[in-house]
């Protein structure tokens, strides 16, 4: 039995480097080839990273007898396409965010993986790190008491440009499909379905949503997300409870460092928006607030390839923190809000 996952990448993108990258912390998994439509830019990131295989189309990685699994990191609209022929190949696959850009395409690939029975997951890589174990413990531990109400945002200011994939609808663009699946994966993840879906967005010149709110409803609490291009934001995700506030500090996708409250003077600090109170919890120790520090080299996506090879290697087609069940909900979310007329 091997005791180690032979990865390739489709796609030499700023994902791809920091993917391949953080293969020097991770023991159960090692790359083996990547994939470009230029033969000079898959043979460029080869030698990068010690001198892999490459390939000129993703057909070939996946013919490779060398390789068991490839990580998607092709462009958006790509993504169905390049996990499919992964997937007919006996491949298991790693999709970057988003799994796809449609809730039908996501549906046919989890169709796909299914009848493969090959393993499948989108790669949200929040999910996986050593943070978040700390805040699913403590929310398991009622540490916080009976969820009250969480908020969230996800903001980073882009300059409109038609062509970009950021704002270009063929390319799979959108600020909730770039940034909008973060706090709506974590939601799923540590709350399950919502019982209800609100939201309203703001259209960018190209058509696609320049920013959005986000409305979710459980039982007993809402989780107020929001996501967008048109600022930069706090960037963090908050859990208020009847007996404690935690609070995933900026950015929060970069899980790296958690606050709980349970003084009132914390607790108000821990869900104010303002980042010069945060700046100071940093630095100085306040009564009744607890800090965690959950530091990591490298970019972080050593966990969840960690994560995904023990799956593989255990012959499982799923992960249980990244089910596709999960990343199918997560679009039915998406399309629902985009479903609504734009704001004025």
């Amino acid at each position: 039995m091997r005791d180690k996952v032979r990865w390739g990448i489709a796609g030499t993108g700023t994902i791809a480097n920091s993917f391949a990258s953080d293969f020097r912390y991770v023991a159960n998994a090692r790359l083996g080839a990547v994939s470009s439509r230029s033969a000079a830019t898959a043979d460029a990131f080869a030698e990068r990273f010690g001198k892999i295989s490459s390939y000129q189309s993703i057909e070939a990685l996946v013919d490779a007898p060398d390789i068991d699994a490839i990580y998607i990191a092709s462009p958006n609209a790509l993504h169905r396409e390049h996990a499919a022929i992964a997937l007919s190949a006996g491949k298991a696959v790693l999709v970057e965010k988003p799994l796809t850009t449609t809730l039908a395409d996501a549906r046919a690939l989890a169709s796909a993986a299914a009848a493969s029975g090959t393993f499948a997951m989108e790669a949200l890589w929040t999910n996986f790190l050593p943070a978040l174990s700390r805040v699913r413990a403590l929310l398991e531990s009622e540490a916080l008491g009976t969820i009250r109400h969480v908020s969230a945002e996800l903001a980073y200011e882009k300059p409109f440009d038609a062509n970009s994939r950021f704002f270009d609808p063929g390319l799979g663009g959108g600020s909730l499909l770039d940034l909008g699946v973060y706090p709506i994966a974590l939601c799923l993840n540590l709350f399950g379905a919502p019982a209800a879906i609100g939201g309203t967005w703001k259209s960018a010149p190209s058509g696609v949503d320049l920013a959005t709110t986000i409305q979710l409803t459980y039982g007993g609490f809402d989780a107020e997300l929001a996501c967008g291009f048109d600022r930069n934001g706090s960037n963090r995700f908050i859990i208020e409870g009847d007996r404690g506030t935690l609070a995933i500090d900026a950015p929060f996708l970069k899980a790296s460092r958690i606050f709980i409250a349970t003084g009132s003077p914390a607790r108000r600090l821990l869900a104010s928006r303002g980042q010069a109170l945060f700046k100071v919890a940093r630095r100085i120790p306040l009564p009744g607030l607890e800090r965690f520090d959950h530091g990591f080299p490298g970019h972080g996506l050593q966990f969840e390839i960690e994560a995904a090879s023990a799956a593989i290697l255990e012959g499982r087609c799923e992960h249980v923190l990244m089910p596709l069940s999960r990343s199918i909900q997560a679009l039915e979310i998406i399309e629902a809000i985009r479903a609504k007329h734009a704001a004025a």
